[in-house]
């Protein structure tokens, strides 16, 4: 099934849009971001700057382009559908789709790919004069 940024932006929670993007990868598992010397000539090259930044200004640098859940850190370009190797060396349309990436966080990333949901950003909770609990 082939999953796109305009279905994503219509489901409306967070957890759900997570939910939407996972893609339950294994450790050790061979796909693009295991072969450096390709990974760096792509995410260096001025094509992919360009993308990542009509990426980040599309998504307001939201996290999953989810309102109410800003970015502080560093702001990953996530593939929607996992690339290859073969897409990369084949300049295969999909690595520069619009429609195939979302901006994510780096926390938000890891939890997407291995499908683990405490990896999640928490909610900032603020703390106020006499609480008593530590964080």
């Amino acid at each position: 099934m082939i999953k796109t940024y305009q279905e994503l932006i219509t489901i409306p929670t967070y957890e759900e849009r997570y939910q939407y993007l996972q893609c339950h990868s294994q450790i050790g598992l061979q796909t693009f971001g295991g072969h450096r010397h390709l990974n760096q000539v792509l995410y260096s090259s001025p094509e992919w700057r360009s993308f990542r930044r009509r990426v980040i200004i599309r998504d307001d640098g939201l996290d999953m382009a989810m309102a109410d859940h800003p970015i502080y850190g560093s702001i990953i370009i996530h593939h929607i559908n996992p690339i290859t190797i073969e897409d990369v060396l084949n300049r295969n349309p999909m690595v520069f789709d619009m429609n195939n990436v979302v901006c994510v966080s780096e926390l938000t990333h890891k939890a997407i790919h291995y499908g683990d949901l405490n990896l999640l950003p928490k909610d900032y909770v603020e703390r106020k004069p006499g609480d008593t609990k530590l964080w």
